[in-house]
């Protein structure tokens, strides 16, 4: 018998029906959590006629070499009105020197040094604080001395987010393109995670954002009090923030090939891990629907791959599992393929099913050598 019967119920019509909810369930969750961004319209996001002046911040420790390849094509954005803050957090390397020389061609460009205190230790959190208020504009346009604007006209998408009273603009930081195993892998992790919280904003109830894509008004920073609550967090000055400072009237989301920043991807297994490990630091101060959201999400795609693995064990369920599997593939691969074309991700909506199974046997392990893991001072 290739198919439970049902005449009287046993493990392997429990079996069935078990796995019959865990699908259902994953394919909700897609609909849910990924696909809002795939079936946006650009035309959702009302174009303001006046063009806000705006500040750029850049944290920078260390950053010569990526200031010096990947500053000018932040200076170069075609807007009316903008200024660039870099704040040369104690760094010990050429940054201060590219900084003044590109100072000398670009009058907009203001450096802010921050020096080494023996009695006081900082991290990023500090340097984010002393660059807001060494700014011009309230509209604040955050992203990270390793990132760069995919065209000139990132700062235009972005700043028109600030549209019916929104304090908050959310936008996508992808990671390069290159070759490798790895580079897929980081590149999904990375399109999951903004899939989810992007999809969320969306919806009305945005939980977090990435520094190195996000924009905010300087009186809603000093209004939270800035960092005040989770100061002595190494991590969380864009995701912790927004968890705390976001509603469901306040946020937008800006989604256009034009509105992303790419960052030089981590080159090895063991430095994406570590990585990984100082995001997962800011995860216990989400606020609680957060965290249930997050559990759900990760308990959802256990649940389907334990009942699958389950399925095969019985020659009544196997052929049952196979069709579920291939029917999960297909509406995975449609509801993916549209979302990375919002996302420009190319293709890797082809193998999201691979790369999912993947991440699932490795974040046990990210999850497990965080208890191992000491924070160092920040770098990006």
């Amino acid at each position: 018998m290739y198919f439970p019967d049902f005449v009287e119920i046993g493990v392997d019509e429990i079996l069935l029906i078990v796995f019959a909810a865990a699908f259902l369930s994953i394919v909700i969750q897609y609909l849910i959590n990924i696909l809002p961004i795939g079936r946006l319209k650009s035309s959702a996001l009302e174009q303001s006629s006046i063009q806000e002046p705006v500040s750029i911040i850049i944290c920078a420790k260390n950053e010569d070499d990526n200031l010096t390849e990947y500053l000018p094509k932040i200076l170069v954005q075609n807007y009316p009105e903008f200024e660039v803050i870099v704040v040369n957090d104690c760094s010990f390397d050429n940054t201060e020197h590219v900084i003044d020389e590109f100072a000398k061609i670009f009058p907009n460009l203001r450096k802010i040094n921050i020096h080494e205190d023996d009695y006081y230790k900082h991290g990023k959190k500090f340097a984010v604080m002393v660059g807001i208020k060494g700014t011009k504009y309230e509209n604040l346009l955050f992203t990270d001395a390793d990132c760069y604007p995919s065209d000139e006209f990132w700062l235009r998408d972005m700043s028109s987010g600030f549209v019916n009273k929104r304090e908050i603009v959310l936008g996508y930081g992808a990671y390069q393109k290159t070759s490798g195993f790895l580079n897929c892998l980081i590149r999904f992790d990375t399109f999951i995670i903004a899939a989810n919280y992007l999809s969320a904003a969306i919806k009305g109830k945005a939980y977090m954002g990435v520094g190195r894509n996000l924009a905010y008004k300087k009186s809603l920073f000093f209004k939270q009090k800035g960092f005040s609550t989770h100061y002595h967090i190494e991590s969380g000055d864009d995701d912790l923030f927004i968890n705390q400072a976001s509603n469901t009237e306040n946020t937008n989301v800006v989604i256009s090939h034009q509105a992303i920043t790419y960052s030089v991807p981590k080159k090895t297994f063991k430095d994406w891990k570590h990585q990984k490990q100082r995001h997962l630091t800011t995860a216990p101060l989400y606020n609680s629907r957060t965290r249930m959201r997050i559990g759900m999400s990760y308990f959802i795609q256990y649940f389907f791959l334990f009942s699958l693995i389950s399925m095969c064990f019985l020659k009544s369920t196997l052929i049952s599992a196979g069709i579920g599997l291939v029917l999960k593939i297909f509406i995975q691969m449609i509801i993916f393929s549209k979302t990375c074309k919002k996302l420009n991700e190319g293709n890797l909506w082809v193998l999201a099913f691979f790369y999912e199974v993947v991440l699932l046997v490795v974040y046990p392990v990210i999850h497990i050598s965080k208890m191992f893991y000491k924070t160092n001072k920040w770098k990006n």
